[in-house]
């Protein structure tokens, strides 16, 4: 019973191990370093957009404002720093962009959890009219052009390494490391899946459910934000779909890697590696040379394929364990 315990809590690990080691078999110079360090590297920004949303999925609610959230902080970030100040030619320090985007995503995210929380309109409805709304209003900050060419210590974040590890890299995973601690070792991440699995129980127990709702949707927000401005610095500006297909690769990640669409279960270390398997098939795709829209169907089945695992993993519980 405990392994099959154990094999069934690291289904994903499981099956990320043995998906990178056929790809080590099959394909022709796949097992590399590099090739295991750019897998990491690209999985940063999804990773990051997965980690909000999962803090949204466990808490019982959606975010799909994700998408648009993060691009329109790259927006943002680039304008002030191509603008020197939105025109004002002010000296637009790298810090200065950060904050200025991370301030836009926290923004975003008290507004949809104040709808959610406190007007009680669906999160779906809500965060899907900030997923269209937002993203147009970094269209109407740059008028819908493109901006790009940005000063290389704008883009050094984003593209130096420390001793041979991607500085994304050890962002992404120091991030998560973070957050794993505060799902699992703290009253509030206790307090998350209890409010995901049952709103009216905690409620009842005294335990600040609208509080830690909006705190919820403000960190959503705000990791968007944060993968905006890595993003901009990664491409060295902003364009008017920078971004786009994101939140599905997000929300694939975070149903790959167990994570409940009911709320209250699941484990931020399944999202990872669903973030991993995800980066580590587009990688072999690009290898093989295949057409780019095969990722599109690889994708699309892993995640049908991971809803039945997880109907699959309820019942083994429910009648062994």
């Amino acid at each position: 019973m405990k392994i099959l315990s154990f094999v069934l809590d690291h289904l994903v690990w499981l099956i990320l191990a043995a998906v990178l080691a056929a790809f080590c078999v099959s394909i022709e110079n796949f097992f590399q370093v590099q090739i295991f360090i750019n897998i990491l590297r690209q999985s940063t920004f999804v990773g990051i957009l997965s980690l909000g949303l999962c803090l949204a999925i466990l808490a019982g609610h959606m975010d799909l404002s994700i998408e648009s959230v993060m691009a329109f902080s790259a927006t943002a970030a680039s304008y002030l720093v191509a603008t020197g100040g939105a025109g004002r030619d002010w000296p637009v320090s790298i810090a200065f962009t950060l904050l200025v985007s991370l301030v836009c995503g926290l923004l975003v995210g008290l507004f949809n959890g104040i709808l959610v929380v406190y007007l009680r309109i669906n999160a779906f409805i809500v965060t899907l009219s900030a997923y269209i709304g937002v993203r147009g209003l970094g269209l109407v900050l740059t008028q819908g052009e493109s901006i790009y060419g940005l000063p290389e210590a704008f883009r050094k974040v984003a593209t130096v390494d420390a001793k041979g590890i991607p500085l994304l890299v050890l962002i992404l995973v120091f991030l998560y490391a973070v957050f794993h601690v505060l799902l699992t070792r703290t009253k509030l991440g206790r307090y998350i899946y209890l409010i995901g699995g049952n709103e009216s129980a905690p409620f009842r127990a005294g335990i600040p459910v609208r509080g830690i709702l909006l705190l919820v949707f403000a960190l959503s927000g705000v990791l968007a934000a944060f993968a905006g401005w890595l993003l901009a610095a990664r491409t060295g500006g902003s364009t008017a779909n920078l971004g786009i297909g994101m939140l599905f690769e997000a929300f694939a990640a975070v149903v790959i890697g167990g994570v409940s669409l009911k709320g209250g279960e699941g484990r931020l270390t399944g999202v990872f590696a669903g973030v991993l398997l995800l980066s580590s098939i587009d990688t072999a795709i690009n290898v093989m040379a295949m057409p780019a829209y095969t990722m599109q169907v690889v994708r699309g089945g892993l995640v049908l394929a991971a809803i039945l695992l997880d109907s699959m993993k309820h019942a083994v519980h429910k009648r062994f364990l």
